[in-house]
């Protein structure tokens, strides 16, 4: 039975360590994430001698540190999100066109297309910015 409730507070206790871990990195700005998502991608460029990408994301690691703001990366990340829900709504609108035309060839090609930007969109609705 003791042993029983040594796991219990084992249990327990890593649940408050991960539920902490996680009020940590929430505490994290978005700027601080995307300078450490940059310098992860630096540091990948440099591994595979990527030169032109390395100098490219240390620019764009330069231009976060002079000027991001929480604000303006949630701001231009909901723009980004908006801008793939109107292409989404395009696709759709061109699918349509094409299912009345009645071209297979066509329609699945435009099916393909809605599907990548439905992809997209999940893919950054997932993203913090």
């Amino acid at each position: 039975m003791e042993g029983h409730n040594l796991m219990k507070h084992q249990l327990l206790l890593g649940a408050i360590l991960f539920s902490l871990s996680g009020s940590l990195l929430a505490a994290e700005s978005l700027c601080q994430q995307k300078e450490q998502d940059i310098q992860r991608e630096i540091d990948m460029a440099k591994q595979h001698d990527n030169q032109r990408r390395v100098t490219g994301l240390e620019r764009a690691l330069t231009e976060v540190r002079a000027g991001c703001t929480d604000e303006k990366l949630k701001s231009a990340h909901s723009e980004r999100i908006a801008d793939q829900k109107h292409k989404i709504a395009e696709r759709e609108r061109e699918l349509k066109e094409e299912r009345q035309d009645g071209d297979k060839d066509k329609i699945e090609k435009r099916e393909r297309k809605l599907e990548e930007a439905q992809h997209e969109l999940k893919k950054l609705e997932a993203e913090p910015y």
